[in-house]
């Protein structure tokens, strides 16, 4: 088949192009991708499954028409041409055989099975989160990080889910209530131990150039675990505590990483601290602190970039958490007041903040 040959079809602009509403509501990619290398064909099969495209013929996929598809499909058709290949990209406001119903029909078909598939694996978790199904790889910590990767994946789906296959709903439900499940067994198992330390007035010494974890932990200590504590910034190194010291995040700490925990997850552990907020912010300050996405909390990179803003302006140890601790004041009033660490009714990012992000990436 020709470039363009279907009915109602225009050619779509380039990117940046104004996009007015006389535009076609589909947008169509035609390809012809050169034998070798093999692996080519493999890999813009596999960009079109992460954009959401569907085949409705031999080398014609189909979009939804918007800026973001236009866009996406432009840049597909640069990578093929480059490597050989001929490809156009043209709007439609119909497809010679197929009503938008049974186009829309193609786009739920293909999500459903994504859908299925999330709901196998929140159930298995689920089985395992069970108490009498605890075992050592269990612990709380992993399955939130487990439960993460599920959010994440949802969030993934939803974003290419165009017109609502069947299982999206059931696949929001059994995700939410998996959430709210963990949430009601970690109060319920944890118990606040007899040997939970008081400290009143101390002086709370860390190192200098202070950041997420640090600046979270002195939050955490002043607003939960000493009202009155002191701070003090020294070299990360050779330092000998004076009488009524307490060390965190420093080397030979009295409060530092233990395990896979940060600082700030090591204290809310130690001290007893079994709110489900200040889990969520434990979570956050994790991911930020060890530079990955173990736990995947949508509230992450926005904390982010606001502590990275702190940093860049105020180079004064004490100034930093003074400035911080707003932050971290808001989060947890935010996570507190509502379902814990919900954003949305899922707690998930928008499909339109995930997609984006996502091509941000691919360029």
């Amino acid at each position: 088949m020709q470039p363009g040959s279907e009915e109602g079809a225009t050619r779509a602009p380039q990117p940046g192009a104004p996009i007015n509403g006389a535009s076609g509501r589909w947008v169509l990619l035609i390809h012809q991708i050169p034998p070798k290398p093999a692996y080519f064909r493999v890999k813009v099969w596999r960009r079109l499954q992460r954009l959401g495209a569907v085949a409705i013929k031999n080398s014609v996929y189909v979009l939804p028409r918007t800026e973001d598809s236009v866009e996406d499909f432009q840049w597909q058709l640069r990578e093929i041409t480059a490597e050989g290949g001929e490809a156009s990209v043209c709007e439609a406001n119909f497809v010679d055989g197929l009503s938008d119903a049974a186009i829309e029909g193609l786009f739920r078909t293909a999500r459903e099975p994504d859908y299925r598939a999330l709901i196998v694996e929140a159930k298995k978790l689920a089985r395992r989160a069970r108490p009498a199904r605890r075992n050592a790889n269990a612990t709380p910590n992993g399955l939130a990080a487990e439960l993460g990767k599920l959010r994440r994946r949802l969030a993934e789906i939803i974003a290419i889910d165009f017109f609502g296959a069947p299982s999206r709903r059931a696949a929001q439900d059994v995700i939410a209530q998996l959430e709210r499940d963990l949430q009601t067994r970690t109060r319920s198992e944890d118990t606040v131990s007899t040997s939970v330390p008081s400290v009143r007035g101390a002086t709370w010494v860390t190192r200098t150039d202070v950041h997420v974890d640090r600046i979270a932990s002195a939050w955490l200590i002043r607003r939960f675990i000493d009202p009155d504590a002191r701070f003090k910034f020294v070299p990360p190194k050779d330092y000998r505590p004076s009488g009524g010291e307490l060390r965190f995040d420093m080397f030979d700490a009295e409060y530092t990483h233990e395990g896979e925990a940060c600082t700030f997850e090591t204290l809310t552990q130690r001290f007893g601290l079994r709110d489900p907020a200040l889990r969520i912010i434990g979570e956050i300050v994790h991911d930020i602190d060890y530079k990955e996405p173990k736990f995947g909390r949508p509230e992450t990179v926005g904390v982010e970039r606001v502590l990275s803003g702190i940093a860049r302006q105020y180079g004064d140890d004490a100034a930093r958490l003074t400035q911080g601790a707003p932050v971290f004041e808001g989060l947890y009033e935010s996570l507190a007041q509502g379902p814990a660490g919900s954003l949305n009714a899922s707690g998930l990012q928008s499909p339109k903040t995930t997609a984006a992000r996502s091509k941000r990436k691919r360029r």
